[in-house]
Order: C-alpha cells, then sequence, then structure tokens
C-alpha cells in the first residue's frame, strides 16, 4: 500500500504516504498537532493556503474546513507524526490551569522552531515500533506535556485550545459561498452550519432553489472556469482545489456543462 498509519494509540499516529498525492478534506472534531518528518503538506482555506516543509511543526484547529494536500518530495515519502488534541482531553487539562486571555484568530497556526517541542514529539518515535499497547498513563503525559509547551511557546494558544463550543446556526448562504470547493459529506455542512441533515436541506433549498448536490457541482465548475480561462491554469492544476477527486470525473462533468473539455476551453481561448 501506499498509505500507512501506525498509531500507538487512538490520538497518536505516525503516517507515511509514498505515492504521487493523498489528498483529504477537513473539517476535524479535534485539533490536529502535526510534526512533518518528511516531504510537503498544502492545506487550503477559502480565503488563504498554507504551505509546510519537511521539519514544520503546525496545528490544524478543529471545525475549521480545509482541503490538505501531502505530497513525497526530494526522494522521500510523506511522513509526519500527528496528535489529536481531543475537547476531553483539553477539558481536562484546562480543568487545573488558569487560563491566558490573549485572543487569537482560529486559523492554521506555524509553529517556529523550538527545541521543547521538537524533542517532545521525537520522543514518540520509538514507541511506534513497541509490538503491544501504548500504556494510556503515558500517552495521557505526552499529551499533557505537548499541550504544555504549546502553551509555553505562544502566549495566545489557549484561545483556541480552551475553546469547546460547537458551532451554532449561522448564515447558510454566506458560509456555502465562501466554502463551497471542499469536498466534505452533507452532513458535515449541515454540522458546521449548525443544523441537522434534514434541516440544511430544507433551508438551503429555500435559499437556492437547487439541491446541494447540484448547485455545489455548479459552483465548483464555475470557479474552475474562471481558473482556467483568466487564470491560465492547467486543468490538473485545478479539479483538486475546487473540490473533485479525480481528473476524468471533472472532465466529463465540466464538458457537460460548458460544451467543452478543460483543455479545449484553454485552447480556445488562447
Amino acid at each position: 500500500m501506499d498509505y500507512k498509519v501506525n498509531y500507538i494509540n487512538p490520538e497518536i499516529k505516525l503516517s507515511c504516504y509514498e505515492g504521487r498525492l493523498f489528498k483529504t478534506e477537513a473539517a476535524f472534531d479535534d485539533h490536529l498537532l502535526v510534526w512533518l518528518l518528511s516531504g510537503e503538506t498544502k492545506i487550503i482555506q477559502a480565503d488563504q493556503s498554507f504551505l509546510f516543509g519537511a521539519g514544520s511543526t503546525f496545528l490544524i484547529p478543529r471545525i475549521q474546513p480545509a482541503t490538505i494536500l501531502n505530497y513525497p518530495k526530494d526522494g522521500l515519502p510523506h511522513k509526519a507524526v500527528a496528535m489529536h488534541l481531543s475537547k476531553e482531553r483539553l477539558r481536562e487539562f484546562y480543568s487545573q490551569s488558569v487560563l491566558n486571555s490573549k485572543s487569537y484568530p482560529e486559523k492554521i497556526i506555524r509553529f517556529e522552531k523550538h527545541p521543547l517541542l521538537e524533542s517532545c514529539l521525537a520522543s514518540l518515535i520509538p514507541y511506534f515500533d513497541l509490538q503491544h499497547n501504548f500504556p494510556e498513563k503515558i500517552a495521557s503525559l505526552k499529551i499533557n506535556e505537548a499541550i504544555t509547551i504549546l502553551r509555553t511557546i505562544d502566549e495566545g494558544i489557549d484561545a483556541v485550545l480552551s475553546n469547546f463550543e460547537e458551532p451554532g446556526k449561522i448564515d447558510l448562504a454566506a458560509f456555502m459561498e465562501k466554502n463551497f470547493m471542499f469536498n466534505m459529506p452533507l452532513e458535515k455542512f449541515g454540522y458546521l452550519t449548525g443544523r441537522s441533515l434534514t434541516t440544511f436541506k430544507r433551508d438551503f433549498y429555500k435559499i437556492f432553489n437547487c439541491t446541494p448536490q447540484r448547485w455545489l457541482t455548479k459552483k465548483r465548475l464555475e470557479l474552475a472556469h474562471y481558473h482556467l480561462a483568466a487564470k491560465d491554469k492547467k486543468p490538473a492544476d485545478v479539479y483538486l482545489s475546487v473540490g473533485f477527486e479525480n481528473l476524468s470525473h471533472f472532465s466529463f462533468a465540466f464538458k457537460k456543462e460548458f460544451g467543452l473539455s478543460p483543455t479545449q476551453l484553454r485552447t480556445a481561448e488562447k
């Protein structure tokens, strides 16, 4: 297999990917602390994108829609240690801690190289070779150590890690117009807008007079058309970022919508 994941416990994993590209759509239930050992990670959000190389450490806050693209690089696989910081763990931690009141925008957070954080995450590597279950007490110590180090090197991190609120009911139209390119299940779109799936579909139709599936496809194709015609991008550089999973399906849907394939459109525009 090109993609392998080794868990030392349900909250700490080592992933290794040797193929050309591994893509996932994210709006994680937990914060995810990542230490990238090799390869490259690109994270695309609605209004910004981030690029991380080997040696980078970053935090993906929970319930933040994003497209994550992982690439091997320089002849090495994409290899990363990831630690889930769950609400349950964080609630327990903060029940015994004094909060720093400094505010912090909830976005992808890049941490500068720091010996405390690097040594904490590096200390996990030997445990991935264990042939028996990783002791829960040690896992708890390691996760609490990571949280403590994050608070030490970044005074604003409490505002992110101690926020346990669930998404409330928000403006569905504004959210969808901003986040339509993320290829998530409708249930996830409903959750992120504070609705059940049934309520999400009902409200969506009232607003757009169209099913979510049809509207999402049309919006993604329109964005792709813009990138191809106005930005002169190649189809292979477009389809993932607008929410399609493979190039052939994207090309078929594009031609059905516009009467020209993506390649034909680029040729016609020149």
